[in-house]
């Protein structure tokens, strides 16, 4: 966390009056002075909040995070935990007289800890090799579960012999025999599964209750505490239909697993309600889509009765959380950039309480929030804006507060360009797209700036109107900033996500340019100086463009796809892209993967265009990038690659990866900026 000085402040704080500082655009370094909330924990009664307070340190560059405690009236601010550490996850027991939660604080061995209130205590109740995760309080605040991974032993049909005693030889080959060997961020995936334990609040062993070699998710208890509830896919062909889950019943006294869904398509996040009689979830019907909204679903525990509540409400629903008389459910959804929390009575009918949850992602405005919801109907959410990342805000009886403004001390001293929200028609259909202009401080309309065109990934994802501390790099750069969710984002119903299904990118093309169009019509765009960037999906999208027009001068492909064929057998999702975004292997339909490959247009570009991507890259390989740099070496296009070493798809593995991103695409367009 950021160190303030107490004695400078009181030692001249009397003598001198406090000098206004002159504010200044935002810096690259002012990076690693942001903080921001995450996971709010609302107590059971209600009356306070745990929350995780994240911070970034500039000397290790390494994200850390703490646990803040605070009254919910805003009062009594206070660290529960403290250090270059990564406390997260935490937990009340349902008496809120305990708090449950993982730290790396000792040994750097994430653990599973219990922080006893009366005692003002921590015990750390595991101390195993790999650390657990999902944690859930048994009704009687006795037992904690967990999931865990859990290694097995490699198998190999090869026979090699052993090395002689003392030989220098090159390590064994590495056999492989499963679909799913290697996954983004994680690199190549050890053998085994992860599975459920439990654990008493004495410590001692944990008890493994789950086997096999398949994956077990976050489990939940049942209400008399002989039972766990979780989500998981099961079926034999899991490796092939990776989004056919259901929700199960583990017996703690015979082991006995129960299935208590049983459709095709994904059912997951249950959530018990207060009599223990029923469980909400989410899911879908799969149809092999490329988007197919989630719903929200009612059930028995026994799996009788089922029913969606929210059928009519053609946004995806997530985070069911029970009202405190079990006659309905609290869940938030996304619209129009925008994510809110709303309640759904058990007889169906819909209203919103809360919008404006965000702040999450620190890098570019994707909408992403979350809330807790105590025994009292309180909540505890995550507060985002364009002018600041995520804030701890509460909701009680209709009424919300704002009780963290963790950045002002940043902001008190930088400018920060204005988010400005557009809508237009795309000229393809006339459909209506939304948008979001960001303006460079001390924007003048008499003036003329450049423009950059900032595409989202997904495809099927939402920009917001969030804090971005790219977007807000390219502002107090003096550059103004586009960025939109055209046809496929989510947050706008399944006709208008599917609008690109087996068909993108395509005209998603259309939706951007009309968007450009309209943000020059408003004056004050340098049209000479038009600029484009976009990461996976949107570096896509990028590549895309600069084959189909050359009004832009510069262009930065950040993480694409280039040749879908490849991708489809190379990404860490093997069993799901070709199945769901083409619904043919590439052999059976060659044309229609090329077709929509950029790889295809490469022979139109005169764009000079930079590739970026992590050299741990997985779902988006760097290989991709690597194919497109040559492609356009040889056509003699002005081109050049930047390779980030150690960072997957994500490119935020560490804080100054993020810095290093923005740096770099921003290095790229100024050398092209009013260049003849």
């Amino acid at each position: 966390m950021k160190k303030i000085n107490l004695f400078l402040i009181f030692a001249f704080g009397f003598a001198f009056p406090l000098l206004a500082q002159e504010k200044t655009n935002l810096q690259p370094l002012d990076l690693f002075d942001l903080e921001y909330v995450t996971d709010p924990q609302i107590s059971p009664d209600g009356s306070k909040i745990v929350y995780v307070r994240t911070f970034k340190d500039i000397m290790t560059d390494r994200d850390y995070a703490n646990l803040w405690i605070v009254n919910s009236d805003g009062t009594q601010n206070r660290p529960l935990t403290q250090g270059n550490q990564r406390d997260y996850a935490p937990r009340w027991s349902n008496d809120g007289s305990k708090l449950a939660y993982l730290s790396n604080q000792q040994d750097d061995k994430t653990k599973l800890f219990v922080h006893h209130f009366d005692m003002n205590v921590d015990i750390a109740l595991t101390n195993s090799a790999i650390p657990p995760s999902a944690v859930s309080w048994s009704p009687d605040g006795t037992q904690l579960a967990f999931t865990q991974f859990v290694s097995s032993a490699p198998k190999s049909l090869l026979s090699i012999p052993s090395k002689p005693a003392g030989a220098d030889w090159n390590e064994a080959p590495i056999y492989i025999d499963e679909l799913n060997y290697r996954g983004d961020g994680g690199g190549y995936l050890p053998k085994g599964n992860r599975h459920i334990f439990t654990i008493g609040l004495d410590g001692g062993t944990a008890r493994q209750r789950t086997s096999g070699d398949d994956n077990y998710g976050s489990p939940i208890w049942a209400a008399d505490g002989k039972s766990l509830f979780f989500s998981a896919n099961l079926h034999e062909d899991n490796e092939l239909e990776p989004a056919n889950s259901e929700i199960y019943q583990l017996n703690l006294t015979s082991g006995e697993i129960k299935a208590l869904t049983d459709r095709f398509g994904p059912d997951s996040n249950p959530a018990l309600s207060p009599d223990g009689k029923m469980i909400a979830y989410t899911g879908n019907d799969d149809t092999y889509q490329g988007y197919t909204v989630t719903q929200l679903y009612v059930m028995n525990t026994d799996g009788s009765g089922v029913k969606s509540l929210t059928a009519d409400l053609d946004r995806d629903a997530s985070n069911p959380q029970w009202e405190a008389n079990g006659k309905g459910i609290y869940f938030q959804y996304d619209e129009f950039g925008d994510t809110k929390i709303a309640h759904v009575a058990l007889t169906g009918k819909i209203r919103t309480l809360v919008e404006g949850l965000g702040g999450l992602d620190l890098g570019r405005p994707y909408n992403a929030g979350t809330f807790t919801v105590s025994n009292n109907d309180r909540f505890a959410y995550t507060l985002g804006g364009g002018d600041h990342p995520a804030d701890l805000a509460v909701w009680i009886d209709g009424n919300t507060d704002r009780i963290t403004e963790l950045n002002a001390d940043v902001f008190s001293y930088r400018k920060l360009g204005k988010v400005e929200e557009i809508w237009w028609k795309s000229s393809f259909d006339d459909r209506e797209v939304q948008g979001w202009i960001v303006t460079p401080p001390d924007f003048d309309p008499a003036k003329k700036y450049p423009l950059i065109l900032e595409i989202h990934g997904g495809p099927f994802a939402m920009y917001g109107p969030s804090f971005s501390y790219e977007v807000q790099q390219y502002a107090a750069a003096g550059y103004v900033v586009l960025y939109t969710n055209p046809r496929g984002s989510t947050g706008y119903g399944q006709e208008f996500g599917n609008l690109i299904h087996h068909d993108y990118p395509n005209h998603d093309y259309e939706d951007l340019m009309s968007g450009v169009d309209a943000v020059i019509e408003k004056g004050y765009i340098d049209t000479d100086n038009l600029f484009v960037t976009g990461g996976s999906g949107g570096g896509v999208l990028t590549a895309w463009i600069v084959g189909k027009t050359d009004r832009f001068k510069a262009a930065v492909v950040a993480k694409p796809v280039i040749n879908w064929t490849s991708f489809v057998l190379h990404a860490d999702s093997p069993a799901f892209f070709a199945k769901y975004w083409f619904g043919a292997m590439p052999w059976e339909d060659i044309e229609n993967y090329w077709r929509r490959s950029p790889l295809s247009l490469v022979g139109n570009v005169t764009t000079p265009t930079m590739l970026l991507t992590g050299e741990k890259d997985f779902r988006t390989p760097i290989s991709k990038s690597e194919q497109y740099y040559t492609a356009l070496k040889l056509q003699g296009v002005e081109s050049a690659m930047v390779r980030i070493p150690n960072a997957s798809h994500g490119l935020v593995n560490r804080p100054s990866m993020l810095m290093s991103k923005s740096a770099a695409i921003l290095s790229w367009f100024n050398h092209y900026r009013d260049k003849e």
